[in-house]
């Protein structure tokens, strides 16, 4: 449950070359660069609900139950089938190209993506 909650963004590294390559917009990325992007996390057991609201209130929600394959969607409209495992306290996401690991490290949320070779680190506190 330690994931429960609404959190925002304090820092991100490696965001425009991560937003490039998932497809963004250059304008979108303009605007999202200094957003402090919204997440709400809600937990009930095994199950959970991960929404992020980006710049112009644009909302991604992913629900998905650790261990199963799920239907999950990118900002950029893509779609993609993925499963979600908890390992040592850590949310991890694979898909066939597309790796996520989420942590609660010193009371923040801590989420790492990485596509291919590019790395996009988020730090966000909780609101």
């Amino acid at each position: 449950m330690a994931f429960a909650g609404r959190w925002e963004t304090e820092t991100q590294e490696g965001y425009d070359e991560f937003c490039k390559l998932i497809g963004i917009p250059d304008n979108v990325i303009e605007k999202g660069r200094d957003y402090k992007l919204i997440t709400e996390v809600t937990q009930e057991g095994d199950d959970f609900s991960w929404t992020q609201i980006y710049p112009t209130d644009a909302r991604v929600t992913n629900n998905f139950t650790l261990g199963k394959e799920c239907d999950m969607q990118t900002i950029g409209g893509k779609k993609f089938k993925a499963t979600v495992n908890m390992e040592g306290g850590k949310l991890i996401m694979c898909s066939h190209n597309y790796h996520k690991v989420c942590e609660i490290s010193g009371g923040k949320l801590i989420e790492t993506l990485t596509c291919g070779s590019v790395v996009l680190k988020r730090t966000s506190k909780k609101i």
